[in-house]
């Protein structure tokens, strides 16, 4: 059975301010952002991988660039946050689990051989970085059986940083579809994962990898960090 991985890729990357859409952002080693994306899901997953990207800004140069990849278009990308382009991903992807990440990150290719095992068991889960926590990142905190209980940028004592690779089992997925279709539309796609662990019992392990690295290209220091990596 194929493995489902999207990648979101729909905004603008105002912040970064590039001509392109920020995942063909370049790095150090000449790969953009998101070929490394795909470089390390073929080293963990190879042909048994299915990647669906979901884009919006400036879509053409994404597609021109990954022929192989199947897209899904987010027509609101200006208006919506990666709520709804994460719910138009799950509901163009088949049964089983899906795994996602954000279209900004850098990340050590191990951090996809860590989680393989969860994903092959169906286990939902949030990757986090223990390391530092910082105001203006997604934040969270543990129930006491040890599975996520708060997500998102406003939490008070966080335990440590999402870093935007996440997984949703096939059991859990309609429940999480439910709950980002009923989101803000300005809501990341945390807050849909929230209102279903509280609402609908679903639960997300914490995955660490705070000896690996994964980086959020935000701005300009974030893209030297990642390159001191690649």
């Amino acid at each position: 059975m194929s493995q489902q991985i999207v990648i979101l890729a729909a905004g603008m990357g105002t912040r970064l301010a590039r001509p392109l859409p920020k995942p063909l952002t370049e790095l150090r080693d000449g790969r953009s952002i998101m070929r490394q994306q795909f470089d390390n899901i073929e080293s963990a997953f190879g042909e048994s991988s299915r990647v669906m990207v979901v884009v919006g800004f400036k879509l053409e140069a994404i597609i021109e660039r990954f022929p192989e990849a199947t897209f899904v278009y987010n027509e609101f990308y200006d208006q919506t946050n990666t709520s709804k382009s994460l719910l138009k991903a799950l509901r163009a992807s088949g049964d089983g689990g899906v795994l996602w990440m954000n279209g900004d990150v850098v990340f050590d290719p191990q951090v996809l051989e860590r989680v393989k095992p969860l994903v092959q068991a169906g286990t939902s889960f949030i990757v986090v970085n223990t390391a530092k926590v910082s105001d203006e990142e997604v934040k969270y905190t543990l129930d006491a059986d040890g599975f996520i209980d708060q997500l998102s940028k406003q939490v008070v004592g966080g335990l440590g940083e999402a870093v935007g690779i996440n997984f949703v089992s096939g059991d859990d997925k309609a429940a999480l579809i439910a709950r980002l279709a009923g989101v803000e539309e300005q809501d990341y796609f945390e807050r849909g994962i929230e209102v279903a662990i509280a609402e609908d019992g679903i639960k997300f392990s914490a995955v660490d990898i705070s000896d690996l690295y994964a980086v959020e290209i935000d701005f300009d220091e974030d893209l030297d960090r990642a390159n001191q990596h690649v």
